[in-house]
């Protein structure tokens, strides 16, 4: 089932108000009035409710701008000043005007879990009212509905605590509003603790994760692999517990929150199922996101070049630019080899995978990006920092002819679980034991360092030394996850994002001579993170009002 198909399924049906017990359109009261037609509306039901509960999953590709969040962290600009990105980036957003505001969405998906969960208790019995149950075939038909609909109740529990995940990062403590309410009053509830909510997503997974199909494609349903899985559900575990433990949240230092992190890690890599995918750079782009090992969900969509559009070179017919990324992030990645006069030769991999420069062949053209070139920096919408994105974007499609690929979201992959399991063993037990996993943190590291096409050498830090590790680690998260909406909140989680984004974001000017070129860093713009204030988003100053005091605005705000 993908995002396209779920939308048009459910685009002619509007929720009965948002936590409130109103609608009766599953009312499971027998009727012996009820038509065929009657009862067949409410089988439908059953599905279609639950799919409903996906609506509000985030799309990455349009975060902020119709476009990646990168370019509200260090790693990018975006090629529009005049942008939600802009007043992000200047600090100009505030409880009135939050460009990234999901306040509302988020709780629309949590209502529309309880809403399908509280609704749909009498399953067994709408879906065998009026039906062959009698035949082989229909008696399978009937389990078969049974069956899915049990799988779609507990990906509407795991969906509830993805929603509450995406909240509370975001906002810190929330309210946990917990069922359907009659009537607004009583559904306007105080803030939960930051610690409630991690709680709750922890309970929800482990009363589910044994319900959740582990690949799709094993029961035979390979065109739901868009849907919530076992591995999906541990690793939004892993990751809520990860920055449950991250000193933003854990400014006391507590080892046990890392001990559970790491746990929660191991419970996703001892699944055996998982592996890095032999190419960094083809991961991100054609169905490789959907069918690598190395995928663990991927939020679907059919053939689109809309990123494409969106992000090619300004010189590529059909190319807008989009993200632009920085010197910052450029400046990150490691050499592999010798260190020579070109500063772009014997880098880490990744970089060639990710990022687009001067000189290089991409859309079966050389990119030139200095004065007179075909993408002149200033040429309107060209890039702002004298590179372009490469990560995500087929290499070839012919924008002329609107061509398209096949290309998703990928919103956990294993990679990610690696580190998340390095930095939680480390901060718990050192970078050299194992405490019986099996692996250590330098190990895990080493592992995702160790990619086929990638192969950087082991990471070089003492044995037993913490600090040195951890600042391994927050490197190769830069390097591994870049541009994969990680950097702005691993920035905050670990209380970095009063340094990093108060930086200037630097670019690189090219100046050509002859045959030769030269490379200049300069000041792209400046950045300012108001910390501590802007280490949570504000509450909607429309919800603080709406709640006639009940509801605490965040410090600062």
């Amino acid at each position: 089932m993908t995002r396209k198909n779920m939308k048009y399924l459910l685009s002619g049906i509007a929720l009965c108000g948002f936590f409130f017990a109103g609608c009766d359109a599953l009312d499971t009261k027998e009727d012996l009035n009820l038509t065929d037609e009657m009862m067949e509306t409410r089988r439908y039901q059953m599905f279609d409710w639950g799919y409903r509960v996906y609506e509000q999953i985030p799309y990455g590709f349009t975060a902020i701008d119709g476009n990646l969040f990168a370019a509200v962290s260090d790693e990018a600009a975006y090629v529009t000043t005049l942008s939600s990105t802009q007043r992000f980036n200047e600090g100009s957003w505030n409880q009135y005007n939050n460009p990234d505001d999901k306040y509302t969405s988020y709780y629309s998906g949590i209502r529309a879990a309880h809403f399908y969960l509280e609704n749909s208790t009498d399953y067994k019995y709408i879906l065998g009212r009026n039906r062959d149950t009698l035949t082989s075939n229909g008696l399978d038909s009937y389990y078969r509905d049974i069956t899915d609909v049990e799988r779609l109740r507990a990906e509407a529990r795991a969906l509830k605590a993805y929603y509450y995940f995406e909240l509370a990062k975001r906002y810190g403590g929330v309210p946990l509003i917990d069922k359907l309410y009659a009537n607004e009053q009583d559904a306007n509830l105080p803030r939960a603790s930051f610690d409630e909510i991690i709680d709750l997503i922890v309970r929800e997974v482990d009363a589910v994760k044994n319900e959740l199909v582990v690949d799709w494609g094993q029961v035979g349903l390979v065109g739901n692999s868009g849907r919530i899985t076992r591995g999906t559900a541990l690793a939004l575990k892993s990751r809520a517990l990860l920055y449950a433990a991250s000193p933003l949240f854990n400014p006391e230092g507590d080892k046990t929150k890392w001990a559970k992190a790491a746990a929660a890690a191991y419970d996703v890599i001892n699944m055996n199922i998982y592996s890095l995918n032999p190419t960094y750079g083809n991961l991100f782009y054609t169905d490789a996101t959907n069918t690598s090992p190395e995928t663990i969900w991927a939020v679907r969509m059919g053939a689109t070049n809309e990123f494409e559009r969106a992000n090619y070179p300004i010189g590529t017919q059909g190319g807008g630019t989009g993200i632009c990324p920085s010197q910052n992030l450029v400046s990150a990645y490691e050499h592999k080899g010798e260190v020579t006069s070109d500063p772009y030769e014997n880098l880490d991999p990744r970089f060639y995978a990710t990022i687009v420069k001067n000189g290089d062949t991409w859309n079966s053209r050389t990119i030139q990006i200095y004065s007179g070139g075909q993408d002149d920096p200033d040429n309107q919408n060209a890039s702002r920092t004298g590179y372009y994105l490469k990560k995500f974007l087929n290499p070839s499609l012919n924008l002329t002819n609107d061509a398209q690929e096949i290309r998703s979201w990928i919103v956990f992959r294993y990679a990610e679980i690696l580190l998340n399991y390095a930095e939680a063993m480390n901060e718990a037990y050192g970078p050299d034991d194992d405490h019986g996993y099996g692996k250590t943190a330098r190990q895990a590291v080493n592992e995702v360092r160790s990619r086929a096409d990638v192969m950087m050498p082991e990471v070089d830090v003492p044995v037993g030394d913490v600090d040195a590790m951890r600042e391994a680690i927050k490197h190769e998260r830069r390097i591994e996850l870049a541009f994969e909406d990680h950097r702005y909140w691993d920035l905050k989680r670990w209380d970095d994002a009063k340094t990093v984004l108060n930086e200037p974001l630097m670019g690189v000017k090219v100046s050509r001579t002859g045959s030769s070129f030269a490379y200049t860093p300069f000041e792209v713009s400046k950045r300012v993170f108001d910390a501590p204030k802007m280490n949570l988003y504000p509450i909607p100053q429309a919800e603080i009002v709406k709640s006639k005091g009940v509801l605490s605005q965040n410090p600062g705000w």
